[in-house]
């Protein structure tokens, strides 16, 4: 059980009670408004150098968390005021039976696998343009053993009811579609690169006008 909910913010700001089957919440990348995974405009300009960027990813899970909240903010869920309970709860029952330390460890935990830490990669290597023109990125290493296949992320995109167990197969299916797409190799080199390649940083999304708004 984890020790926190406010990460399940971002993945519901993507979510929309308009989508319909015919309007997957896809329709919305790079969106300006809806698409809470780009960076903010300030994020941008403070984290630019190399310094910056490392301080960046150390601190993505907190940014992930709580950019929804300002970008796209939405009324809280009945289930999600049920939860926050419930992982009260625990954390409580955590203290009582194993002390705060044990808590922390945690919590720390949660937030190092999030940040730097290679598996983490996945969250910078899937939609920052690492190559100019191309927006999504695969990666086709071993960590995607441990990862449900979250790297086979072209191939998620296109078809987003596919189950991370058969997206192998959609690669090996079409590879024509897919095999001189750019593509990682390394979560770790993403990260490598992402801080210290000036011509990439949290400013590399392509961001597009929000749907209903002049262009």
């Amino acid at each position: 059980m984890k020790t926190s909910t406010i990460l399940h913010t971002n993945e519901r700001e993507r979510d929309d009670t308009n989508v319909t089957n015919d309007d997957v919440f896809w329709s919305y990348q790079g969106d300006e408004i809806k698409d809470t995974d780009i960076p903010t405009y300030l994020e941008a300009k403070l984290f630019c150098t190399t310094f910056g960027k490392f301080i960046w990813v150390m601190l993505q899970p907190f940014f992930y968390a709580f950019r929804p909240l300002v970008t796209y903010p939405k009324k809280p869920t009945t289930l999600e005021f049920v939860n926050t309970v419930i992982q009260l709860i625990f954390d409580a029952i955590v203290v009582y039976f194993f002390g705060g330390r044990v808590l922390g460890y945690l919590i720390f935990g949660s937030v190092m696998a999030m940040g730097l830490h290679p598996v983490a990669g996945h969250f910078v290597s899937e939609h920052y343009m690492f190559k100019k023109g191309y927006e999504t990125y695969s990666y086709y290493g071993p960590l995607n053993w441990i990862t449900f296949n979250v790297g086979y992320h072209n191939e998620h995109h296109d078809f987003p009811y596919v189950p991370g167990s058969r997206l192998p197969d959609v690669k090996k299916i079409a590879p024509e579609f897919y095999d001189n797409l750019p593509q990682h190799n390394s979560w770790t080199a993403v990260l490598y690169d992402f801080v210290m390649d000036p011509d990439v940083g949290p400013y590399a999304r392509m961001k597009r006008k929000a749907k209903g708004l002049e262009s």
